[in-house]
């Protein structure tokens, strides 16, 4: 009976998670209103998810290093995208296309690192043993290189979405 509870919240655990990615995907592509409160906060989220992770690594050298490549690779990712973005304003609401490219092959690019560390992780965790291949669960400085580059990512394309945005709107009203 205890395995089936822990069957029944890893099940309620992967779903939480795919429905999760499942909305940061849906972000990547089409046109997307700017919503410059929930920008703000998604900036303070991943803002404050990197200086705990910083904080976590600050006694491992190379985990810190891993991070820190990721957030910088991230934020100069975000300036490409920003750049590749376009803008829009229609009856009154400022929108923005994002790049699918970009965004689509980071999701898949973190999507993938998570599933591959799942799968070492969860069969030496059953067997309590060392995984057999890579560092042990939370010691990878090649994870924690690509939560960098999706925090970095995410936080300086909202933070260039939400200046741009401020600049077309202090173009005036739309032509009719």
């Amino acid at each position: 009976m205890p395995q089936q509870q822990h069957l029944i919240g890893a099940a309620a655990a992967v779903v939480i998670v795919v429905f999760m990615l499942y909305r940061r995907l849906r972000t990547h592509f089409g046109r997307q209103p700017v919503r410059l409160g929930r920008m703000r906060i998604r900036i303070v989220i991943m803002s404050c998810i990197a200086a705990l992770l910083a904080v976590n690594s600050i006694s491992m050298p190379r985990l810190l290093e891993g991070l820190l490549a990721g957030l910088v690779g991230g934020g100069l990712l975000a300036v490409a995208g920003l750049r590749l973005t376009r803008y829009q304003r229609s009856e009154g609401v400022t929108y923005y296309t994002p790049d699918p490219w970009i965004g689509g092959a980071l999701s898949l690019l973190l999507v993938g690192r998570l599933v591959w560390r799942f799968m070492i992780a969860v069969p030496a965790a059953v067997h309590h043993a060392m995984p057999a291949h890579g560092p042990v669960l939370g010691n990878s400085p090649l994870t924690l290189a690509v939560l960098g580059l999706t925090l970095g990512y995410h936080a300086v394309y909202y933070f260039g979405i939400i200046r741009r945005s401020g600049q077309i709107l202090s173009l005036g009203p739309e032509p009719i």
